[in-house]
């Protein structure tokens, strides 16, 4: 069966219910519905005297186009420890409309690890990306306005940095000009949109601690320059008060289940690049005062994803790590080990060996910041004992236990043993967590010592403007943030061909970007899109609604 006729056999619970498992009362509850909710952030506020959970991350290898399978892990695991009698909770992205009517179709895991209802989620859920959307295109239009109203500000209307958003693909709207058609429409100029999900807001919302805090980090969005260069403020643009009430019931977690009705909380969801790739801090945050074990997970593989997880969210939020999963499947690593897609069904444990170089450095790299390991096999029906075997001991030869999951065709009972090992590591207290650098390192140094030590590059580049451009941010207060690097998904490198792991290679910064709300720097290295283009055959071909009102075709 397909994941979403899966999803649709599955006997889901009221959602009064799945918040039961974690005691929140019905007053508690904003019901979308019988099967998802948003949680009353007054209630969450109630519970800050609370001790936390432990915090478990789900990170994988470096994608391939073979698969890795990090929400279907999370949502596995998530089943395996409630059947092991911890109480437990999942805390995912919210998938945005861009990829579901692309390339990726669904993303609410697979199999029999999905979160449900599969439809909805995947689709508007509760609206947060429209309001989201709408937060931001507010923002644009009052930036406009002010400027066709005098411009008092003197903003110089070729250094506005805010572009408009829109949460789909669309590659005709990456370069627009707007305001033609006469004096009454504004100063034409040049602009642009981003997918919704590369939006300076979204980051913010994710990062975020509540309301006020959400209100002061949109203060300081960067919007723009005058001729000589100063910052303008959203602050100065006047429009926070109407953002934040666009943005308020949003900011409200929401509450889903898993197929063995678990609950689920799927709040957010940034774009992995140009952003950070987690779910908000404030589901983070929920499910650790709600549940004993709260998995979570990050965009792309370990260099991308849990990186930017321990070194913006975890830094901002003083969220500490007291696990990771690294998940790999054999299809992928013989990708690594330089086997062709068209062959990754046939045995091959040499190609098997070789590939897990690439596994290895993720686990060193995890283990850099004081995070203890574990490897998740995600089985599939054509990988055979001899290849599962080898991935076993290369990990064991690392220090770290693989475990094999079958959690796609098994639900819950595939990741038992993975729970088990889960909280093993979590029990024996051995995180020791810490980001990688310090917030008082040059920003530079910071981009340098990502690349060198996690990357293994052997130097970073970029021309003397960018260093300028870094030199001034630093001059002008911003030193102390994070760097977000934003680079090829698919590569240790910014060459995307170069698998397993790659060394003795430099990295090109070709841009520099200040999220100065979000508070961390984009640093851009090869080519990124923030607004992706649909494929030839987009997923949305397949996409329909039947006689009866069922979605058919989603995934």
């Amino acid at each position: 069966m397909s994941d979403i006729e899966i999803a649709r056999k599955a006997t889901m619970k009221p959602i009064s219910e799945v918040a039961e498992k974690l005691h929140i009362p019905e007053s508690a509850i904003i019901a979308y519905g019988k099967t998802k909710a948003k949680i009353d952030p007054e209630y969450l506020s109630s519970l800050s005297d609370r001790p936390d959970g432990k915090l478990i991350l789900v990170t994988a290898i470096t994608p391939t186009p073979a698969g890795e399978g990090k929400t279907t892990t999370s949502v596995g695991l998530t089943d395996g420890l409630s059947r092991i009698g911890k109480k437990s909770i999942v805390c995912l992205r919210e998938p945005s409309l861009g990829p579901c009517f692309g390339m990726k179709g669904g993303a609410a895991g697979g199999g029999y690890a999905q979160v449900v209802p599969m439809e909805d989620i995947n689709l508007h859920f509760t609206g947060d990306f429209h309001a989201i959307g709408a937060a931001h295109n507010l923002l644009s239009a009052l930036l406009d306005n002010h400027i066709h109203w005098g411009n008092s500000l003197e903003i110089d209307a070729r250094r506005v940095q805010w572009k408009r958003v829109i949460d789909m693909n669309d590659r005709a709207l990456r370069n627009i000009t707007c305001g033609l058609g006469g004096p009454g429409n504004g100063f034409p100029r040049q602009d642009g949109y981003d997918i919704t999900v590369a939006s300076e807001i979204m980051a913010i919302f994710c990062l975020a601690n509540d309301l006020e805090d959400l209100k002061a980090r949109l203060n300081k969005i960067v919007v723009a320059y005058t001729r000589d260069h100063t910052p303008i403020l959203a602050s100065e643009i006047k429009g926070i008060g109407a953002m934040a009430v666009l943005l308020k019931d949003a900011l409200a977690p929401n509450l889903v289940q898993t197929l063995e009705n678990n609950p689920a909380i799927i709040h957010g969801g940034p774009f992995a690049n140009i952003a950070h790739g987690c779910n908000s801090v404030i589901a983070t945050k929920a499910g650790l005062k709600m549940a004993d074990y709260v998995i979570t997970e990050a965009g792309f593989g370990a260099d991308l994803g849990a990186e930017k997880f321990f070194n913006i969210k975890c830094r901002s939020a003083g969220l500490h790590p007291d696990a990771a999963v690294i998940v790999a499947t054999v299809r992928a690593l013989k990708m690594h080990g330089r086997v062709g897609k068209d062959a990754l069904g046939d045995e091959n444990v040499e190609a098997v060996h070789e590939g897990c170089s690439n596994l290895v450095r993720h686990i060193e790299n995890v283990k850099s910041f004081g995070v203890p390991v574990v490897v998740a096999i995600n089985r599939f029906v054509t990988d055979t004992d001899a290849e599962i075997a080898m991935i076993k001991k290369v990990a064991e030869a690392n220090g770290v236990n693989a475990v094999e999951c079958t959690h796609w065709s098994d639900g819950g009972a595939g990741t038992e043993e993975l729970a088990h090992e889960v909280v093993a590591l979590v029990d024996s207290g051995h995180a020791n967590f810490a980001p990688l650098y310090a917030d008082e390192m040059p920003i530079w140094d910071k981009v340098k010592t990502i690349a060198t030590r996690l990357y293994r590059a052997d130097d970073v580049i970029a021309d003397q403007k960018i260093r300028d451009q870094i030199q001034n941010l630093q001059d002008a207060g911003y030193g102390h943030f994070p760097v977000c690097i934003a680079k090829s998904q698919y590569s240790f490198s910014t060459d995307p061909n170069l698998k397993g792991a790659p060394d003795n290679h430099v990295m090109a910064v070709r841009e520099v970007r200040l999220s100065a709300g979000a508070g961390f720097i984009v640093v851009v290295c090869g080519d990124i899109m923030t607004m992706p283009g649909l494929p030839r055959v987009p997923a949305a071909n397949n996409i329909d609604i039947d006689e009866s009102g069922e979605v058919v075709g989603l995934f």
